[in-house]
C-alpha cells in the first residue's frame, strides 16, 4: 500500500503532534516527580537517578497514557485542519470518509503495536529495575506489615506466618500442613524460619513435626512426634514470593506472567484476578488506541463554533470517562464480580460502539 500526499501530510501531522504532546506531558511528569522526591534525590548519584528511575519511568508513563495522547493530538491537529477548511476541501475533493481516515489508522497501528510490544516484554523488565531503586533510597527497603499470613502453595501443602520481615527475610510463629483427601497427614511447626541464599531453601528452628498416617488396620489413631532445632524445608516457597502484589504484577513478561497465572491455578490460589486483569490489559488497551483515534476524527473534522476548545472539552470528557469506566471495571473483575476477560474488554466493547455510530453519522 503506497502513501499518497494526503496520507503523508497527515501521518506527519498526527505523529508530530502524538509527539510534542507526549514530550510537553512528561517534561511536567518529571518536574513534579523531581519536586516530590527531592529529599530523596539529595544523597542518592545522579547517575542512579537517571539511568535507573528516569529512563525506565518514562516508557512506563507514557505506555500508561499512550491511548489518551493519541487521543489529544487526533483532536487538535484535526480541529485546525477543520477550522481551516481543511477537511471540507479533501472531502468535497471525491475522498470517502473511509479513505480519509486511512492515514489516522495507520499511525493509531503504529502507537498501538509500539504500546503492545512495550506492555508485554520492554517495561516488565524496566520496571524491574525502577522498583528496585525505589525500593531502595525512596520506600527504605519496604517492609510489609502483613501479620497472620496465609498461603497455599498447591493443592496439598498450606504454610502460615504470624509476621514476616523482607529485609531480613524471617518469618515468625511459622506452620506448614499437608493434605490429602481433606485429612491432615503432615504439619510442621517452627518458632522462626529464614531463607538460606547459599542452599536456596527455607531453614526452620527451634522447630517440631508431627506425622499422622491417614489409614490404620486396627482402625486407632497414632501420631509421632520429631523436635529439633534446624530443618531444611523442601517447600515451593520463595522470598519474593512475599514481595509488593503490585510489584510481581508490573515486573512479568508476557510468558512469565501466563507461566505465573497458570500455576497459581494448579495450586488453587485465590488473588490471582489482580494478574488476569493485567495479562489482558496489556493487549486491550493498546487496542483502545484505534477507538479513540476513531471517536477522536469523527468530533473535530466537522468545523463548529467554538473550534478548538470545544472539540478538546469534548475529547478530554471523553477520554476521561473511558479511563474512570476502565479503571472501574478492572477494580470489579479484581473482587471477583466480573470475569477478568470481560471486565477488561468491556470499556472497548462500549466506546467501540460509539466509535461506530460517530462513524456512521459524521459529516462525510
Amino acid at each position: 500500500m503506497l502513501l499518497k500526499t494526503i496520507d503523508k501530510y497527515i501521518l506527519k501531522k498526527f505523529l508530530g503532534t502524538f509527539i510534542f504532546c507526549t514530550l510537553l506531558i512528561i517534561s511536567i511528569v518529571i518536574i513534579f516527580d523531581i519536586s516530590e522526591k527531592i529529599d530523596n534525590f539529595i544523597n542518592i548519584p545522579l547517575k542512579e537517578i537517571i539511568f535507573e528511575h528516569y529512563i525506565n519511568f518514562v516508557p512506563f508513563f507514557i505506555n500508561k497514557l499512550s491511548s489518551l495522547f493519541t487521543f489529544i493530538s487526533v483532536i487538535f491537529f484535526t480541529s485546525k485542519m477543520a477550522s481551516r477548511y481543511e477537511t471540507v476541501a479533501i472531502l468535497s475533493s471525491g475522498v470517502t470518509y473511509k479513505r480519509f481516515l486511512r492515514p489516522y489508522m495507520i499511525g493509531a497501528g503504529l502507537i498501538a503495536f509500539s504500546s503492545l510490544w512495550l506492555s508485554h516484554f520492554v517495561i516488565p523488565k524496566a520496571n524491574r529495575v525502577r522498583q528496585a531503586f525505589e525500593d531502595k533510597y525512596i520506600n527504605k527497603n519496604y517492609q510489609t506489615s502483613e501479620r497472620n499470613i496465609h498461603r497455599q502453595l498447591d493443592k496439598n501443602t498450606l504454610i502460615y506466618m504470624d509476621s514476616y520481615s523482607n529485609g531480613a527475610k524471617r518469618g515468625n510463629l511459622f506452620t506448614v500442613e499437608k493434605v490429602k483427601n481433606y485429612k491432615q497427614y503432615y504439619m510442621l511447626s517452627a518458632n522462626w524460619v529464614e531463607w538460606d541464599s547459599t542452599k536456596q531453601k527455607w531453614v526452620a528452628h527451634d522447630y517440631y513435626e508431627r506425622f499422622m498416617p491417614t489409614t490404620h488396620a486396627d482402625k486407632t489413631y497414632k501420631e509421632d512426634l520429631k523436635f529439633g532445632q534446624t530443618k531444611d524445608l523442601d517447600i515451593n516457597f520463595k522470598p519474593a514470593d512475599m514481595g509488593r502484589l503490585e510489584s510481581k504484577v508490573e515486573v512479568m513478561t508476557y510468558s512469565e506472567l501466563k507461566k505465573y497465572i497458570a500455576a497459581e491455578k494448579e495450586k488453587g490460589s485465590s488473588g490471582i484476578e489482580r494478574f488476569e486483569v493485567e495479562n489482558y490489559l496489556r493487549t486491550a488497551y493498546p487496542f483502545s488506541t484505534f477507538i479513540l483515534t476513531i471517536i477522536g476524527v469523527c468530533i473535530s473534522s466537522r468545523r463548529v463554533r467554538g473550534g478548538i476548545g470545544l472539540h478538546l472539552a469534548m475529547g478530554l470528557l471523553l477520554a476521561s470517562s473511558y479511563v474512570l469506566f476502565s479503571q472501574v471495571s478492572s477494580i470489579f473483575a479484581i473482587n471477583g464480580i466480573m470475569p477478568p476477560l470481560l471486565a477488561v474488554w468491556v470499556p472497548n466493547i462500549l466506546y467501540g460502539s460509539v466509535a461506530f455510530y460517530l462513524y456512521t453519522t459524521a459529516q462525510k
